[in-house]
């Protein structure tokens, strides 16, 4: 089998306690057409000196200072030559087979433009597994309405970006950059991405985020300012309205049962989901499913 390149880029600063850990989550899959690019924002506290240690297995680092996180991950995009691309921050992890993962469903769908998990994975900040959520969908749709933002409902969805991989002809039509925002880099990313391709669902974990107190990520207030100003913009490019079906979605009696399955049927949105077909048998191939959700 011809695997395509998997370009993943892993922006770092001062994380010399947490780096071996996640290269060691990129490296060890074995992945057999890996394209590796690690920038380091000119660490002190020995960063630098442990990712030298694989610098073999690298495609390309440097350690140098930056204009921060997403200076960091567009310097390591413009050295990216992969099919699909990706990016892990220093703290975060990816599971095992996650590659090979992605890459199969690639493959076997060409249609297919980005994808991300159904099921989120979470670490502690020992490194220990701690959960996996169930996402019910994605669609164009349930993110113009915000359903991703993690104020909108109560449960607080998340479009994980450790967990979502995309082709590399999708980044060309957004400019090949993220916007250089202090947070919410990688939800004005999908903003982008939605201009042109929808969204689908896999159901299986592929990466995960690591909580650690005092982590850049708990300023929730600077990243919702920046991600409703994207998500504002995005309304405007769709000329995206409140309407009936939209409360009728996120309607309180959807709780019960018989309503619940009367406004999914009827007004739930529609999403795409990726599921593997047999696993009991290593010849299995991924099934591609429309169906509708409800938050």
């Amino acid at each position: 089998m011809q695997y395509p390149k998997i370009s993943i880029v892993t922006p770092c600063f001062n994380a010399a306690n947490l780096i071996d850990e996640t290269l060691d989550s990129v490296l060890g899959q074995g992945y057999p057409n890996l394209e590796y690019i690690v920038i380091d924002g000119g660490s002190s506290d020995g960063t630098a000196e442990k990712i030298q240690k694989r610098y073999s297995k690298l495609a390309f680092f440097t350690s140098e200072k930056d204009l921060g996180q997403y200076d960091a991950i567009n310097k390591g995009f413009k050295k990216a030559t992969g099919d699909i691309l990706a990016w892990l921050n220093a703290d975060d992890l990816l599971l095992p087979k996650s590659l090979f993962t992605v890459a199969d469903i690639f493959i076997q769908f060409p249609q297919v433009d980005w994808i991300s998990s159904l099921q989120p994975a979470s670490w502690d900040a020992n490194g220990r597994l701690a959960k996996i959520d169930l996402l019910p969908g994605f669609s164009r749709e349930a993110f113009l309405d915000g359903l991703y933002l993690p104020t909108t409902t109560k449960k607080g969805y998340w479009l994980q970006q450790e967990s979502t991989f995309w082709r590399k002809t999708l980044w060309e039509k957004v400019g090949n950059k993220i916007s250089a925002h202090q947070l919410a880099g990688d939800f004005s990313l999908w903003c982008e991405f939605y201009k042109h391709a929808e969204l689908y669902g896999v159901d299986y974990p592929l990466g995960g985020f690591r909580t650690i107190e005092g982590q850049r990520s708990e300023d929730i207030n600077q990243y919702m300012f920046e991600a409703n100003s994207d998500l504002q913009s995005l309304r405007e490019h769709f000329k995206w309205d409140i309407n009936l079906k939209n409360w009728l979605r996120f309607n309180p009696l959807n709780s019960l049962p018989a309503i619940a399955n009367f406004n999914t049927n009827n007004f739930g949105y529609f999403g795409h989901r990726i599921t593997n077909d047999n696993t009991k048998i290593k010849s299995s191939r991924w099934q591609l499913n429309e169906y509708r959700f409800l938050p």
